[in-house]
């Protein structure tokens, strides 16, 4: 293992993860690594865990504020969170466990967009950050990291925190080194430059994180794998989404708004997003780019298969079997995958310059366009915007998937009114489910909403949005965006009642 650790240094601070998280005190800000369940830190975190139930059980209060880079895993989140140990977390999970407490109004939660979380640090709104812990594959002679399987916001974890405490997982593939490109041309304004990219494979940094070694205070050696995440064999709507999806970009491609090579894509994380990738190589598309922020099985697939000739992201998101195929060829997809940081993989101007495809999950949309991607009934929270706001409002199309019913019909996706917006009209372009596709470009908000109850509204919803847009269009205060305010919000209303979207006489 110590080969891992070339620095002479490092290997004086080594320690195990129970001593090292004893260096972690009640009310520090520790900022740690992993994105997506991926390069997260395996073993600090659950002996912090161990020491936050001993204080609880002294009678002691022991909770710290958590940043990360995205969602982590059940050893970093999952652990603090039934430890208690969490105040603030920020900007992006996906724990049970924590959600939970999140909704049980137990500790509190910033969602924000990924691409705003370094700088914001940089601003100083968190505060000062006391602690950085760290997962990289290894330590070179010079004190150069190599970073793991995520980037995430670690180069500004590094950069700002007082106290570093490194994990060197040995799990990694030592073949990942050079498959990373840490941009350090930021700035605070007012001088900060353009990000001089122009392509998704063109390289602005260097491939390792930097670090003042005398801020390292210790160095623990691990052996794990990240969160594995499974994924399902794509399901009807699944692949009628992607059906919906490939039918337009070959009606772009024809209008002369795209040619046969696209435009990079940026792709959510999920079955319906694996679905789509799939449906992209079925459909014939070669050489195509990916400017995103993860790297999933489908992803992979396509890009071993030549359909996807380069791909940029800021952290892998894989499957065993995914895990298995990228460690056994890393050699080959090292040529041809990017990690950045993900100010960087998610910054506006390079969304805007190359122009992405922006392809998002959603909860639910409303009758005019608006998305909410993050709260079950407008209050409860799922996971976080992550990325979505980043690529939809700056990308050259900006597209929303879902299927139009959820559990077994009692939930509509698409709404009278969002129960929360996180993604305006003015941002959504295209709406797609199971039944169809809505196309909103160019269209006023009326024209919007009989666009999508014909084209995305299940059969069985359908009626009463059609009789409710019409009740609107008659009786509403402005007729611009009609609503009926006393009855908007009916649908959600119902469904926190009775856990069923459906008027009485509709149900089954």
């Amino acid at each position: 293992m110590h080969e891992r650790i070339r620095h002479e240094g490092m290997l004086g601070k080594l320690m195990g993860a129970d001593e090292a998280a004893a260096l972690i005190r009640p009310g520090m800000t520790v900022a740690m690594s992993g994105f997506t369940g991926a390069g997260y830190p395996k073993a600090v975190p659950g002996a912090l865990a161990t020491h936050m139930e001993a204080a609880h059980a002294a009678g002691e209060d022991f909770k710290i504020k958590v940043l990360t880079g995205a969602s982590t895993a059940p050893e970093l989140d999952g652990v603090l969170a039934k430890a208690d140990g969490m105040e603030l977390r920020l900007p992006y999970m996906s724990d049970p466990a924590l959600r939970q407490r999140i909704n049980a109004g137990e500790l509190d939660y910033m969602d924000i967009h990924l691409s705003h979380v370094a700088q914001h640090t940089w601003f100083g709104f968190y505060g000062d950050v006391d602690v950085a812990v760290v997962e990289v594959v290894g330590v070179l002679e010079d004190g150069r990291l190599i970073p793991s399987s995520s980037v995430g916001n670690n180069k500004t974890w590094l950069d700002m925190a007082s106290m570093v405490i490194l994990e060197v997982n040995s799990r990694q593939p030592a073949g990942m080194e050079g498959m990373h490109d840490v941009y350090y041309g930021t700035a605070l304004p007012p001088h900060r430059k353009p990000v001089p990219i122009l392509a998704p494979g063109d390289r602005i940094g260097e491939p390792y994180l930097l670090v003042d070694p005398e801020k390292v205070v210790a160095v623990v050696e691990t052996d794990a794998p990240d969160r594995l995440s499974g994924f399902s064999a794509p399901d009807e709507a699944s692949k009628a989404i992607a059906g919906h999806l490939l039918e337009f970009l070959d009606h772009e491609i024809r209008r002369g708004r795209l040619t046969d090579r696209l435009l990079p894509l940026q792709s959510g994380v999920g079955n319906i997003a694996n679905a789509v990738l799939a449906g992209l190589a079925e459909g014939g598309y070669r050489g195509l780019t990916a400017y995103t922020e993860v790297i999933q099985d489908g992803m992979l697939n396509l890009i071993k298969g030549g359909t996807i000739g380069f791909a940029s992201a800021t952290s892998f998101s894989l499957s065993e079997d995914g895990v298995a195929e990228f460690t056994e060829n890393v050699d080959f997809y090292r040529e041809r995958i990017l990690l950045r940081t993900q100010e960087i993989s998610n910054h506006p101007e390079v969304i805007r310059r190359l122009g992405c495809i922006a392809l998002n999950g959603m909860i639910e949309a409303d009758i005019y366009g608006n998305v909410n991607s993050t709260h079950v009934a407008g209050t409860s929270v799922m996971n976080g915007i992550g990325g979505s706001g980043d690529f939809a409002r700056n990308g050259f199309l900006s597209v929303f998937m879902s299927p139009s019913t959820a559990k077994n019909g009692k939930i509509s996706a698409i709404v009278p009114m969002a129960s929360h917006v996180d993604h305006t009209e003015h941002d959504t372009m295209i709406l797609i489910t199971e039944q169809g596709l809505a196309d909103m470009r160019g269209l006023a908000p009326k024209q919007r909403a009989r666009t999508v109850i014909a084209n995305c509204a299940h059969p069985e919803y359908r009626p009463a949005l059609t009789d409710y847009f019409e009740r609107a269009l008659r009786g509403s205060y402005g007729k611009h965006t009609p609503h009926l305010l006393g009855e908007a919000l009916s649908w959600h209303e119902r469904f926190v009642q009775t856990g069923d979207m459906r008027p009485a006489p509709s149900r089954p």
